[in-house]
């Protein structure tokens, strides 16, 4: 008896939507245990947000990283 085994591939979309549900998770667990130690849930969201460089509401990123590639800003500006 041969049992042949069969590679399933998935598509990117696929990928991308398992990722970004993990990171959702992950993202509602941290954001529970900081709650759970007394700290507001729409600031433990906050916090969490930009350790992600996600985005809350309708809230803007509040400055460039500066040593991220497209970043605007010279070295004699950060020093």
């Amino acid at each position: 008896m041969s049992t042949r085994m069969v590679k399933k591939t998935a598509s990117i979309e696929e990928v991308l939507a398992a990722i970004e549900a993990a990171r959702d998770k992950v993202m509602a667990d941290e954001v529970k245990s900081l709650t759970k130690l007394g700290i507001p849930k729409a600031m433990a969201y906050q916090m969490i947000a930009s350790r992600f460089h996600q985005k809350v509401g309708n809230q803007e990123e509040a400055e460039p990283d500066p040593f991220e590639g497209n970043a605007t800003t010279s070295w004699e500006e950060i020093s």
